[in-house]
Order: structure tokens, then C-alpha cells, then sequence
């Protein structure tokens, strides 16, 4: 056993990672390697540095705009280059995996994950939908508050009423259904708003809560979608949300001011400019309308703004 395949495999060895037999040989090859042996050495020095070092949980925002930069570098990766290499150059995969052994390992998590999913979806089939409505200890068990939710599958409105049905994940996929009164319902809608993977999901979410935006949470996380969702319908579904708060909440219209700074896209940054449009008298809405319409770079902007500009009565 030649001790670069040893060193190679150190870490795995600390972590009890390497199957027995593969164990049994890297013990044999130590008992006679000094080189090696100052290696495992210094990884399990390593190893306890790090146990020793506290973990920082990520804030809730993180969290959601990462999720949102994966979606969004999901979307516009071309698929395929890893099946591709398998079926068709099978040799070549082979080979690097036999000389990777951290791929072997992440193979292996892969295929014990998928596994589990797959029981899980098994069970999930066989579970009946729960529905909040229905008071009874069943139904009360799997209250999202209590539960680790991690994704929002979809989200429908029975038409004519008020009545939202949500199917969300956790280990399951589960099944709710309740009105948008239903603090139940507003936390899976407002979970789906900031956190889901699907642009989709987050405009359903979106356009539910902007029904309620009166809730001082429901505001939050419209502010929080129009500043950082990556789609711009969702953008724009939380500039309807927030309409009516524009003239009296200070936050809401600076938020609105800053999408008609930032936004990337033009209809959205139209939108904004027509909430403000009725405050354009305000030092901080005229300060934003003078600066677009001297050196913005889109012409329609510069347009509407001097037009706006030129009804704003002279300060003194």
C-alpha cells in the first residue's frame, strides 16, 4: 500500500468513514509508516480544533437569500454533463472515482439519501390529508408551528371564498387546508415567501398574503420580497401588497424608492414610480424624482419623472 493513498484516505480514517477492510490496511501501513503516522496525527489534531470551535447558525435571511442565488444558478445551469460522462465514458468516470475516494464517500450519501426519500415518498402515499380545519388531536400533531418545515410544494385558493390549501414538506409531504385568517396558513405563506425554491410557489405565496398585508409580518416579508426576490413577478406582486402603505409608512416608501433606484427591471421600476407618483411633493420622493430625471438611463424613466417634476410647485 503505497502511502499517498494512505494520506489520501487519513481523513476518512479520523472520521470512521473507510470500511473495514480498507481500515485493516491503513492500521497495517501506519504500524510501519512514520510519514503517515505524523499525518494522522496532525488531522486528528485538526479534528479536535475544530470540535472545539462554536457553530454559528445562519440568520433566517441568509438562509433565504442563498436559497434564492442556488434557484437562481440552478435555473440557468445546463444540465446533463454528469449522466452524460457516465453513459457514454463510463471507463473514464471509473477511473477518476477509483483515484477519488472522496467521490466513492459522496456517492454513497447520494444513494443512502435517495433511499430514504424514496421510503419517505412511499409513506407519504399512504398518509390521508390533514385538514386544520378539523379540531381533533390528529390534526394538531402536525401543526407546521411545531414541525420542521423545509419547502412549500404548492399553494391554491378555492375560487370564490377565502379557503387556502397549502402542501408543504417536512420529512412528508404533507396537506393543509384552512383560511387566510388561519395564523397556521400565514406562516407556511409567509415560510413560502422568503424561503421556497420555486418562483412559482413564492408568487402564490406573495399574492395570497397581499390579501392580508395589514399584519405587521405580512409587510415585513413584502418589503423583504420586493428587495430580493429574483423574480420579477414576485416583485412586482409585492409592490401590489404594499400599495396602500406607500403615503403612511416611511419604511414602505423607502423601500419602494430604492426598487425604483435598483430594480433591474423596467416594469417593476415603473410600478414603483406610479406608487410615489402622489407623494412626489416629498423631500425624500422629490430628491429621487430629481436625480432619475437628470441621469437615468432609461428614457422613459427620465421622461415620466421630469413630466412629474414639472407639476411639483417651486420650495422655497
Amino acid at each position: 500500500m503505497k502511502c499517498d493513498w494512505v494520506q489520501d484516505n487519513i481523513v476518512f480514517y479520523v472520521y470512521n468513514e473507510l470500511e473495514d477492510d480498507a481500515r485493516y490496511e491503513v492500521e497495517q501501513h501506519l504500524a510501519r509508516c512514520p510519514a503517515c503516522t505524523a499525518e494522522l496525527k496532525a488531522a486528528r489534531k485538526f479534528h479536535a480544533t475544530l470540535s472545539q470551535t462554536p457553530v454559528t447558525e445562519p440568520s433566517p435571511n441568509l438562509l433565504a437569500a442563498s436559497r434564492m442565488r442556488l434557484q437562481e444558478a440552478l435555473e440557468t445551469t445546463t444540465q446533463g454533463g454528469f449522466w452524460q460522462r457516465l453513459i457514454f465514458d463510463p471507463g473514464n468516470w471509473l477511473r477518476q472515482v477509483r483515484m477519488a475516494p472522496a467521490m466513492v464517500a459522496v456517492i454513497f450519501i447520494v444513494g443512502f439519501g435517495g433511499g430514504i426519500a424514496a421510503t419517505y415518498n412511499f409513506m407519504d402515499s399512504r398518509q390521508p390529508r390533514v385538514d386544520f380545519a378539523d379540531k381533533t388531536p390528529d390534526a394538531s400533531a402536525v401543526s407546521p408551528l411545531e414541525a420542521s418545515i423545509t419547502g412549500i410544494r404548492s399553494i391554491t385558493q378555492d375560487p370564490g371564498s377565502n379557503q387556502v390549501n397549502i402542501k408543504y414538506d417536512t420529512v412528508k409531504t404533507n396537506d393543509i387546508q384552512g383560511s387566510l385568517n388561519d395564523q397556521r396558513i400565514q406562516q407556511l405563506l409567509l415560510f413560502a415567501a422568503r424561503n421556497n425554491f420555486n418562483s412559482g410557489v413564492r408568487m402564490d405565496a406573495v399574492e395570497k398574503l397581499t390579501q392580508a398585508p395589514n399584519e405587521t409580518n405580512v409587510r415585513e416579508v413584502l418589503m423583504y420580497s420586493l428587495q430580493n426576490d429574483t423574480n420579477p413577478g414576485v416583485r412586482l406582486k409585492a409592490l401590489d401588497g404594499l400599495s396602500g402603505f406607500v403615503r403612511q409608512d416611511v419604511r414602505v416608501r423607502d423601500a419602494v424608492l430604492q426598487s425604483l433606484i435598483n430594480d433591474a427591471n423596467i416594469g417593476v421600476r415603473m410600478q414603483a414610480l406610479h406608487l410615489v407618483e402622489p407623494m412626489k411633493a416629498d423631500s425624500s420622493v422629490r430628491s429621487v424624482l430629481t436625480r432619475l430625471s437628470q441621469s437615468d438611463q432609461n428614457a422613459s424613466i427620465r421622461s415620466q419623472t421630469r413630466a412629474m417634476m414639472a407639476q411639483v410647485p417651486e420650495m422655497d
